[in-house]
């Protein structure tokens, strides 16, 4: 059982759905990652998601993109980025996911960059490049080293693709909440619960959803449908408006964001 696979377990046990923050590692620089992440783990959230800045993200939209040209511009590398987690982990209770692209990890080479990885403390890895059907030798690779390869699926997901993807999902589900890129959003699909719920169904694998969550009410409805709650862009919005200016203004204002995400997401 994974660091990841345990936490839920507990979750359930608990009645509690997952809060995952998102944030870029070296945004604004890796020692605000580091800190971060401290004050993260004393908000509640049950796992954090941390990007690796890319200069061709998949998917994400211009607030996330913003903060990995921020990031990149310091120069901030993979080796660096797994430095600060291994400095920080130690110290640290909520498992951390990486969200990284494929290309990232074939150059730095494939297994150094799990070996790596999970040394350094990281529970699973989330790569968006990485179709379902050329993922079985990665995917091994990470089960040899209790690594959870964390699927995808969209609401544009064939049938047929989705009974591949369940049948060798490891960790977690990440839904997609809808067919674009990731942002803030004042709506959610009104099919949503639905497909959670239709999704959820089909397997025992946990499933959480990202895209386009940015305020607690939403996350409140999503309590009997989700597993788990991804917020990105809401977050990074308020780091890239706050960290420049005034850094511990910017990591209380995340937690404080968090801690009503947490509080929304309690089961009643």
């Amino acid at each position: 059982m994974s660091a990841i696979d345990e936490q839920f377990r507990k979750l359930r046990s608990a009645g509690q759905v997952a809060f995952m923050p998102f944030i870029t590692a070296g945004d604004p620089d890796l020692n605000f990652t580091g800190d971060l992440l401290k004050a993260l783990d004393t908000a509640g959230c049950s796992l954090i998601e941390l990007g690796f800045p890319y200069s061709d993200p998949i998917a994400d939209g211009p607030v996330i993109q913003e903060s990995y040209t921020r990031a990149l511009k310091q120069k901030v590398r993979v080796d660096d980025i797994l430095k600060m987690v291994g400095r920080v982990s130690p110290t640290i209770n909520t498992p951390l996911v990486a969200m990284v692209s494929y290309a990232i990890v074939f150059r730095h080479g494939i297994q150094p960059f799990l070996d790596h990885a999970k040394s350094a403390g990281i529970s699973g890895l989330i790569v968006p490049d990485l179709p379902c059907d050329e993922s079985d030798g990665l995917r091994a690779l990470c089960d040899e080293r209790n690594l959870s390869l964390v699927p995808l699926i969209t609401p544009t997901t064939a049938p047929e693709r989705v009974a591949r993807i369940l049948e060798h999902s490891r960790g977690f589900i990440y839904y997609v909440s809808i067919a674009g890129i990731t942002g803030e959003r004042t709506q959610l699909p009104a099919e949503l619960a639905d497909n959670l719920q239709n999704l959820r169904s089909q397997t025992s694998t946990p499933v959480c959803v990202g895209f386009g969550i940015s305020q607690p009410d939403q996350a409140s409805m999503l309590t009997d449908s989700a597993d788990g709650v991804i917020v990105g862009s809401a977050i990074v919005r308020r780091i890239g408006e706050l960290a420049h200016q005034d850094r511990n203004a910017a990591i209380q204002g995340v937690v404080d964001f968090s801690r009503e995400m947490v509080s929304s997401l309690k089961k009643r």
